[in-house]
């Protein structure tokens, strides 16, 4: 039986970054109950944006939850770095490994629903392992819980990105939860931004279009330990170039008129941002090296509404066609979010 909720379901989000995850969260009709964030430049961002939101600016190691308890849905996108195919994959011996105080601020706030996003590095079997620990973590916690490695590009992002992406739930809605199926219907970067890289009355527009026909390789955000902007690593850079991108760095604005056909353009921050599925509404604060790096790393909006909304459809009573007959009978009738 399907139910509706008694009230807005609420999100305390952490390691918020410049906006992704929550943009997606609230697409899929959850409110904000509070966002955490360390970063100046984010927050900056996220209050810009939302000035009606909660934000507070601290490590989520030294946040105090409890006044958050009993919201709904606790959603992370921890630190990357400790888990990323382009460091050293340190995991737990990583001093940026947060997955520890998220899980503490779980246990605190005891939410209905967790859901906690990083890099495709964690799926590996480098890290089955750790997986494996944060699965019994939950699990102690009274959450069920699984993951799966989910591509940006198949929600309509027009770039790879993929993700991996940690669902927890309570028994009863764990049995009704199904991941969002991804498309085979993807968006390529022409499609996407042809407008902004013509914005400026550049000749060269058309071709460009014609050229950049596919998704976008991962976009990379970069660390404040390292210089400016870039698009990655030299192999990514090598790809970008093949869609008629200078992956070197970031421009202020389009290629003009007075630019030759052939050129060779860089991205703005505005044109990333819609590679990652921002809204063109949404500003990021601070310069173009601390804007960037905020588009980079942000968790794609459409993705983050995806698994929002079958973490709602799981709590409202929602049963997917696609359920094993078995797994069926197991179902008892549960409250929707807000009922309690």
């Amino acid at each position: 039986m399907s139910r509706t909720f008694v009230r807005q379901p609420r999100v305390l989000e952490l390691c918020a970054g410049g906006g992704g995850q929550a943009l997606g969260l609230e697409a899929a009709g959850f409110e904000t109950a509070a966002v955490v964030e360390n970063d100046s430049h984010a927050c900056a961002t996220l209050r810009l944006n939302r000035p009606n939101w909660t934000v507070i600016q601290e490590d989520i190691r030294t946040f105090d939850a409890s006044p958050y308890h009993g919201v709904d849905l606790v959603a992370a996108g921890v630190p990357c770095p400790p888990f990323s195919m382009a460091g050293k994959q340190l995991g737990s011996e990583d001093e940026r490994d947060l997955f520890p105080a998220a899980l503490r601020i779980v246990e605190a706030v005891r939410p209905r629903a967790v859901m906690l996003e990083n890099v495709r590095g964690l799926a590996s079997e480098r890290f089955a392992s750790y997986r494996a620990s944060l699965k019994e973590s939950l699990r102690a916690l009274g959450y069920e819980s699984e993951g799966r490695l989910l591509n940006a590009s198949g929600f309509g992002v027009p770039q790879l990105r993929p993700r991996y992406v940690i669902v927890g739930l309570q028994k009863a809605d764990f049995l009704r939860f199904a991941w969002p199926a991804e498309s085979s219907v993807e968006v390529s970067v022409g499609e996407a931004i042809g407008d902004l890289m013509g914005a400026c009355g550049w000749p060269g527009t058309a071709a460009w279009v014609e050229r950049a026909n596919r998704v976008a390789p991962t976009l990379v955000g970069g660390s404040r330990k390292h210089g400016g902007p870039d698009l990655g690593p030299t192999r990514a850079r090598k790809q970008w170039a093949e869609l008629g991108v200078d992956g070197i760095g970031v421009a202020a604005a389009a290629p003009g008129s007075e630019d030759s056909e052939d050129a060779t353009p860089r991205l703005t921050v505005r044109m990333a941002a819609r590679l990652q599925g921002f809204p063109d509404s949404w500003q990021f604060a601070g310069g173009k090296t601390a804007a960037y790096r905020q588009v980079g790393n942000a968790f794609p909006p459409p993705v983050a509404q995806a698994v929002a909304n079958a973490i709602r459809a799981a709590a409202e009573g929602h049963v997917p066609i696609e359920l094993p007959r078995r797994q069926l009978q197991l179902l008892e009738p549960v409250a929707a979010f807000g009922a309690g």
